[in-house]
């Protein structure tokens, strides 16, 4: 792993500044772009049950000069999905490296796993749901730069997710606080964790969201890497939050735009991915709340489960029934800090998750 730089010391051994990427701008027909020796931004998709969502991102990609160039490298890392013919295709292109993983370790384990494949200066997560438009990673190669170049403490940063409609979609929010997520429950399910913000211009900003996020290759590697307590969810508010504890600062770009096809907030909640998203909210109130926040939160989730468990058995639910149980024996564990026993819970629910993400698959128009 590389060293990590500290914030505010210029790299001695970074290469030489290219000049930022206009928007738009696009090498003429006929110059084929020339090939450089290492990528400067390592794109790692985290696939599950999604090949085709996969590859159609990986030829979307590939529409822009950093890719032919070398400039930009693939990494796909597979939370164990079932074989599809698409992966014989994606592992012979140029530039793509498809990494299966034994089993679904989730989104944070994954994340480091292809991490660890990727050579760039810059690491770029995008979710299988995500579309870009040509010359994207042009556009991503421009603010990379222009954020080193005039904010050398930037360790993250966020590009602003558009919906399937093309409205804008939140995609960063402040530090999630016990009484905030309380009084969320009284908001729309798009605003309790994400705001909307006003302007146009890059500016700092307490966290973005993981679905697409561009992080500085020694900031990564000086916080370890994403947080592997986490399944799924809440990995990308964590990560900076602890980037912010170490000098590093977080930043919004709206001038890059993708379209997130299916945010948690436009999903239907079955008990399975209730379940992923409480135990994510569990791990980061118990990292970064007081502790008395923390045990209250957690009682509310017992609570809930209770509830929730109570209304299926009357329906008729055993699944549903079981995974609620499930839930509020996580609670106890995840406050006794058995996060082993936690996550086996977790994976347990993840199983019942394969049927939704495949119904997404091939949907990414």
């Amino acid at each position: 792993m590389a060293l990590a730089v500290p914030p505010g010391v210029p790299d001695p051994d970074s290469p030489p500044e290219r000049p930022a990427v206009v928007r738009g701008q696009r090498r003429p027909v006929g110059r084929p772009a020339k090939r450089v020796a290492a990528p400067h931004v390592s794109v790692v998709i985290v696939n599950f049950c999604q090949w085709r969502n996969t590859a159609r991102l990986v030829r979307q990609l590939g529409r822009s000069d950093a890719a032919r160039s070398g400039s930009a490298e693939v990494v796909v890392a597979d939370n164990h999905s079932p074989s599809h013919p698409v992966v014989r295709k994606l592992r012979r292109t140029t530039g793509v490296k498809v990494r299966p993983l034994s089993r679904n370790h989730g989104f944070a384990r994954a994340v480091n796993r292809g991490c660890r494949e990727a050579r760039g200066e810059w690491v770029l997560l995008l979710n299988p749901d995500v579309t870009v438009p040509d010359g994207f990673l042009d556009e991503v190669l421009g603010v990379a730069d222009a954020v080193a170049a005039g904010e050398p403490t930037a360790g993250v940063v966020g590009f602003q997710l558009r919906n399937r409609d093309g409205t804008r979609q939140a995609s960063s929010g402040p530090f999630p606080t016990f009484w905030g997520t309380l009084g969320g429950l009284l908001r729309p399910r798009s605003r309790r964790k994400c705001e909307h913000l006003a302007g146009g211009g890059r500016r700092e900003v307490a966290w973005a969201t993981g679905g697409c996020l561009l992080v500085r290759r020694a900031c990564f590697d000086q916080l370890g890497g994403l947080d592997e307590r986490f399944f799924l969810y809440y990995e990308d508010v964590d990560f900076c939050r602890r980037a912010a504890l170490k000098g590093w600062s977080v930043w919004y770009d709206p001038s890059v735009r993708v379209t997130h096809h299916w945010p948690l907030h436009a999903r239907r909640v079955p008990a399975p991915l209730r379940l992923m998203t409480r135990h994510a909210l569990l791990t980061y109130s118990r990292s970064h709340w007081p502790r008395w926040q923390a045990r209250a939160m957690a009682g509310v989730v017992r609570l809930e489960a209770a509830l929730r468990q109570s209304w299926a058995a009357v329906r008729g639910d055993a699944t549903s029934a079981s995974l609620y149980g499930h839930l509020r024996a996580l609670v106890d564990d995840v406050g006794a800090g058995r996060y082993d026993d936690a996550r086996r819970r977790v994976r347990f629910a993840a199983a019942f998750l394969d049927p939704i993400a495949a119904e997404q698959d091939g949907r990414t128009e």
